[in-house]
C-alpha cells in the first residue's frame, strides 16, 4: 500500500479530465506515471486496444461522468457492485475502476519485461460491463477519517507489542522514502478533489506504511509461527480500514459532484 494503486491514478486524473480541469496530455502523463504505456481493450465501438486519450474520450461519449475506485480483497468486495464476472476479475487484480453514468468498469492487467533495474511495464485495462448500483462498503470521508485515526493508534500499538516497531534499516528506509515523496510536493490527488479527501488519502498512506513496515521488517520478536500469525491477525483490520479510506478518498470527487447536483 506504499505506492498508489493504478486504479487510483486512473480515477483521480480521469475525473479531473472529465470535469475539464486538466488537458488530456496532462491526465495521461499522470495516469501512466513510471509505466511504459497504458491501453484499454474491450471498449464498445472499438475492435482492439486503444490509447488512454481515446479511451477516456470514448467513455465520456458513452455517458461516463466520473470514475470510482474498487480495491477488493478476499472476503471484502470493497467498491464493487457486480456482476460476478467483473467482481472476479477485479478481485484477481485487487483493484478496478467503475464508471459513474455508464455501466462499464476497467480492470488492469500488468505485463512486465526486462532485467532488474530496467523493467518495462505495460498495462492493459480490460473494459467490462458492470451493474449500476451503490459500491460495496465504501465509507464517507468523515467516517474514513475517524476510522483512520483509530487505526493509526492501533497499528502503532500492535507494532510495539509484537516488537516490530518502526526501527531498523528496512523500516528507516521505508519511512525515509515516504517522507521524501511528501517533501517533493507530489500531488496526492488531481485538481478538483476536496481538501478532506487529500487529508484522508495521506493518512491512509501513512497507515499503509506502518503495515508494510510490520510485514517487511523481519520477524522482530515474533519468532514462532503462532506469533507471526497473531501479528497478521492483529494488522488485518487495520489494513482493511486503510483500504476503505483510500477508496473513500478517490471516490470523493464523484460523491461531491453528486451532492452538488441534488
Amino acid at each position: 500500500m506504499l505506492s498508489e494503486p493504478r486504479s487510483g491514478r486512473l480515477a483521480a486524473w480521469g475525473n479531473a479530465l472529465l470535469a475539464g480541469l486538466i488537458s488530456p496530455d496532462d491526465a495521461v502523463l499522470a495516469i501512466v506515471g513510471e509505466d511504459a504505456v497504458h491501453r484499454v481493450e474491450g471498449l464498445p465501438g472499438e475492435s482492439g486496444p486503444v490509447g488512454l486519450t481515446l479511451a477516456l474520450g470514448r467513455l465520456r461519449a458513452l455517458g461516463a461522468t466520473g470514475l470510482r475506485v474498487a480495491l477488493p480483497a478476499p472476503g471484502h468486495p470493497l467498491g464493487l457492485s457486480g456482476p460476478p464476472d467483473f467482481n472476479t476479475r477485479a478481485l484477481d487484480a485487487e483493484e478496478a475502476v467503475v464508471c459513474h453514468g455508464a455501466a462499464l468498469g476497467l480492470v488492469p492487467e500488468v505485463h512486465e519485461a526486462g532485467p532488474d533495474g530496467d523493467v518495462h511495464v505495460e498495462v492493459v485495462w480490460h473494459c467490462l460491463p458492470v451493474r449500476q448500483a451503490p459500491p460495496a462498503d465504501v465509507p464517507s470521508l468523515g467516517e474514513a477519517e475517524r476510522e483512520l485515526a483509530e487505526a493509526l493508534r492501533e497499528a502503532t500499538e500492535v507494532l510495539s507489542r509484537l516488537d516490530v516497531a518502526g526501527s531498523g534499516p528496512v523500516a528507516e528506509a521505508a519511512i525515509d522514502a515516504y517522507r521524501a515523496r511528501a517533501e517533493r510536493g507530489r500531488e496526492v490527488l488531481a485538481p478538483g478533489y476536496p481538501p478532506r479527501a487529500v487529508r484522508v488519502l495521506e493518512l491512509a498512506q501513512r497507515v499503509g506504511l506502518l503495515i508494510s513496515v510490520a510485514y517487511e521488517n523481519g520477524h522482530g520478536g515474533a519468532v514462532s509461527a503462532s506469533e507471526m500469525a497473531a501479528r497478521a491477525e492483529a494488522l488485518r483490520p487495520v489494513e482493511r480500514t486503510a483500504r476503505r479510506a483510500q477508496v473513500a478518498a478517490y471516490n470523493a470527487f464523484v460523491e461531491e459532484r453528486e451532492r452538488g447536483a441534488r
